[in-house]
């Protein structure tokens, strides 16, 4: 299994921001996380998110990852993957 962090970046308070990342190979079982890194809040739901697939080029991957920040401040987040293969 392989693990790391593709990008970092920030959600303003109660709206949504999409980011891709491509050329992955087709093979690869790609999971994704998302985590909140700050405010560090011990309460409710800070994030959501979804992923969504193209398929850009023969063999290639490409993926999109929408995250809906659930509170009223901004978010700081982390998008995690883990290849399972």
């Amino acid at each position: 299994m392989r693990l790391g962090v593709q990008f970092r970046g920030q959600v303003p308070g109660g709206t949504s921001r999409r980011w891709f990342t491509h050329s992955w190979p087709e093979g690869w079982r790609v999971v994704w996380m998302v985590v909140p890194t700050w405010p560090m809040v011990d309460g409710a739901a800070q994030i959501e998110w979804k992923v969504q697939v193209d398929r850009q080029a023969a063999g290639l991957i490409k993926y999109f990852i929408e995250i809906r920040n659930l509170t009223g401040g901004p978010v700081d987040i982390e998008a995690r993957f883990a290849v399972l293969n």
